[in-house]
């Protein structure tokens, strides 16, 4: 039970960050032409520091980097299959952007922005949680680059090296992992200089969630409440991303194989709610937003009560 009161407060606090956001467009304080710009903000600067701060954290071991091999083999692979079977399920309406997104929607889940807070506060004793959520966003930023926008582009040609490489996701990785290995750590520890470096990336990491959230309240204040909660189409999204996905990942993790973070770590980001980069890519590509709007928005609500309830699973 400590586990479902942890969950439920950590993400109650998480959707207050999104009032003033909802707030600040309704008072029109912001306009709702600004919003991509903070979308652009989360994704090009604060994430890549999310994927510093998080390797800076963590202290590399050989059975550690095996690990995260293992979890980004198989949280590509699950991703990969779930992405394969919507649209495959999709396939008659593919014309129709609405379910290319829903195709999408169904697996992307919002493992660094909530992922992070959420595992730091479960297990606090793991130091290594936030290496594995980087590692799940970056499986899911090389998809989201490549095949995502190809899916809700119908364009093949975002299936490319260049897409795969010269994207934040990567940068930020390439940057992260030679101090990752060799166990040099960003820090007052090793000079001053370093210790104010260390506390620039802490605060423009931290500011990931805060700003994420403030995002889905400046969204949720443009669309009407009816829109989001009457179509059917999110309802399913939300049931195969947030309930479906995570127990099939558990249920593969319970093989004993698998090293007890690992599985747990991958489950609970796995439960996350519907990624908001579902958005941000619908955004880049310049199609879809609105269903990827309402699948991210009422994904995001909706977790207060799905993560709280499959964290009980973790005390089982």
């Amino acid at each position: 039970m400590n586990e479902f009161l942890i969950t439920l407060i950590t993400v109650g606090i998480m959707l207050a960050y999104a009032v003033p956001g909802y707030i600040l467009i309704k008072v029109k304080a912001i306009p709702h032409s600004a919003i991509s710009a903070f979308s652009k903000l989360l994704m090009y600067v604060c994430q890549p520091f999310l994927t510093i701060y998080s390797f800076n954290k963590a202290d590399f071991t050989p059975e550690l980097g095996i690990n995260l091999l293992i979890f980004f083999a198989l949280i590509t692979a699950l991703q990969l299959l779930f992405i394969g079977i919507m649209c495959l399920i999709f396939r008659r309406k593919r014309e129709d952007v609405r379910y290319r997104v829903a195709s999408v929607a169904c697996t992307l889940s919002n493992c660094s922005f909530l992922g992070v807070p959420i595992l730091e506060a479960l297990f606090p004793e793991w130091v290594n949680a936030p290496a594995y959520s980087m590692v799940f966003f970056f499986s899911m930023s090389i998809l989201g680059w490549t095949l995502v926008s190809a899916i809700y582009t119908r364009d093949k040609r975002y299936i490319s090296v260049k897409k795969l490489l010269l994207n934040p996701a990567t940068i930020s990785l390439i940057i992260s992992l030679p101090f990752f290995f060799t166990g040099f750590k960003i820090s007052a520890e090793n000079g001053y200089f370093l210790g104010q470096l260390e506390n620039m990336i802490t605060v423009l990491a931290r500011m990931t969630t805060p700003l994420c959230m403030l995002i889905m309240g400046m969204r949720l204040a443009t669309m009407p409440v009816k829109e989001i909660f009457s179509q059917p189409l999110p309802y399913l999204c939300i049931l195969v991303n947030q309930i479906i996905f995570p127990l099939v990942a558990l249920a593969i993790l319970s093989i004993p194989v698998f090293d007890t973070e690992l599985k747990w770590c991958m489950f609970v980001m796995c439960a996350c709610p519907i990624a908001s980069v579902v958005l941000n890519y619908a955004e880049i590509a310049g199609q879809g937003q609105e269903m990827a709007a309402k699948c991210v928005l009422l994904g995001t609500l909706s977790c207060i009560i799905t993560l709280p309830v499959l964290s009980l699973l973790i005390a089982v």
